[in-house]
């Protein structure tokens, strides 16, 4: 203990601090998988050209997504508006929050895969009840 405190700090090695290493985690660099960041995905991304969503669509869907339901309505409603306008369906499911309110979001999923393009084009951003 002949050193000083100053001379001790100053002798150690400069390390990074511990949560700040960007290694990755150590099962992948042990299968030697590459580990890519958050930030790299998100530049990869954004380097990418975006899809058109229409192509997406005319390949032809058999689920949709509606949102912005009134609280009143009900999966028999939704389920006779695209039966009698789209085409059969599969499967409805109305969501709820914790309390039993509807959240105003039903995923709709067709019989046929063309049916959820052909709704897509029929609905998107229009006004069903007309208010």
């Amino acid at each position: 203990m002949d050193k000083s405190l100053d001379d001790i700090i100053s002798s150690k090695p400069k390390t990074l601090r511990r949560g700040s290493s960007r290694r990755g985690s150590a099962r992948a660099q042990v299968l030697g998988k590459p580990v890519t960041t958050p930030a790299q995905r998100a530049r990869a991304t954004a380097t990418t050209p975006a899809t058109d969503s229409s192509k997406a669509i005319s390949q032809g869907s058999e689920k949709i997504i509606v949102s912005n339901l009134p609280g009143d309505v009900n999966e028999a409603q939704i389920k006779d508006l695209f039966n009698q306008t789209v085409g059969a369906l599969r499967d409805i499911t109305l969501h709820y929050d914790a309390s039993g309110r509807s959240k105003g979001i039903a995923t709709v999923t067709f019989q046929k895969k063309g049916d959820g393009a052909k709704a897509f084009q029929q609905y998107n951003n229009r006004l069903i009840d007309g208010s």
